[in-house]
């Protein structure tokens, strides 16, 4: 027992040593994050102010896009032809000093366009002989920021191919797996009024997109600022403002701010109350609503909150910050009835619903 009592008193220096040593390692982690979220903050601002240089207005979609290139998610661009989709993200690209690549898709587009393909090729081996080798050539694919042009244009085959890099971050070509670079995001773009000739994009597709972002026209001294700009022949030079080291740090800073239990139950909340089965849904959920967002729609909201926060120089994420991101966050991942077309009524109308009965 005397012995027994010596150890335990011998332990007590070092289990108070460790407990320090925690403490300081947490406290060091505490301060640089601390420190990355300023950088962050003074980072964005001249994101925005880059931007500002190629693309006129369009604040909102701007923030959408920091929001999901900052929480490592993809996303879909739904607007008019016309409105900068392809300019907001190949400026984007530039101002991270990032690789763009673009893909546009159409109806006779293979997965092999997307994703590269193995071809044949000769060479001489050490000893002089002539050998044929399998090599393979990588596709636009193979970038860190890539524009899925009218996503929706191209068959449900290759719409899985590129389903695969989406959700996995790797292709498979042949029997072999290919890991795409990190970072790898990609933006897709949808035309909302030409339908002829496009494919529904299946729901599990949808729901791999953190946020639908939808570009509006702009407004009127926009408009002119535009037509100015765009007929001076003058092409706006876009200086690198961060890099892909900046980006892999930010985020990975996102998933580790924290959030407010007030604001995690919120977000279940809104993500369930789209659900037209669970519990007493709200009218038009009830009336409108064929299949709500699943736990991924939770998931969304709870991140891109964090990502939000982050923007703003914030520490903490709250219930605003997960309110600001029911829209672009959940309306991809309800499907309405036929009712809802016939009667008129549309994703952020039923959304603005279950935000207010929430309250």
């Amino acid at each position: 027992m005397k012995r027994g009592l010596e150890l335990r008193a011998a332990k007590g220096p070092a289990l108070v040593t460790a407990a320090m040593q925690e403490a300081s390692t947490q406290a060091a982690a505490l301060a640089e994050a601390a420190d990355l979220l300023r950088e962050t903050s003074v980072a964005v601002q001249r994101l925005r102010t880059a931007l500002a240089q190629a693309v006129v207005g369009q604040d909102h979609v701007v923030e959408a896009m920091l929001i999901t290139l900052f929480a490592r998610g993809h996303a879909l661009l739904v607007g008019v032809p016309g409105l900068a989709k392809t300019l907001l993200v190949s400026s984007l690209a530039r101002a991270l000093d990032l690789r763009f690549g673009r893909v546009q898709f159409t109806p006779d587009l293979l997965p092999a366009d997307i994703t590269g393909t193995d071809v044949l090729q000769e060479e001489d081996d050490p000893q002089g002989r002539r050998i044929r080798r399998l090599k393979f050539l990588p596709g636009p694919i193979f970038a860190n920021l890539v524009l899925a042009d009218e996503v929706n244009r191209t068959p449900p085959k290759t719409q899985a191919a590129l389903l695969q890099a989406m959700q996995e971050r790797k292709v498979t070509v042949g029997s072999v797996t290919h890991a795409l670079p990190d970072p790898f995001q990609v933006f897709a773009t949808r035309n909302p009024i030409e339908q002829e000739g496009t494919y529904p994009l299946p729901e599990a597709q949808l729901d791999r997109f953190l946020l639908e972002i939808h570009v509006d026209y702009p407004s009127e001294r926009e408009e002119q600022e535009i037509a100015r700009r765009t007929t001076s022949g003058l092409s706006p030079q876009i200086a690198p403002v961060l890099g892909a080291d900046d980006v892999r740090r930010i985020g990975a800073l996102v998933p580790r701010v924290p959030i407010t239990d007030d604001a995690v139950r919120l977000a279940v909340r809104l993500a369930r109350a789209t659900r037209p089965t669970d519990g007493k849904p709200v009218a038009s959920v009830r009336d409108y609503v064929r299949f709500g967002a699943g736990p991924r729609g939770s998931q969304a909201l709870v991140l891109t909150a964090k990502a939000r926060a982050v923007l703003r120089g914030n520490a903490a994420a709250d219930v605003d910050d997960v309110r600001a991101m029911v829209v672009p966050a959940l309306r991809h991942r309800l499907v309405l009835s036929y009712r809802a077309e016939a009667d008129g009524v549309q994703d952020v109308d039923v959304l603005r619903d279950v935000m207010t009965s929430s309250k």
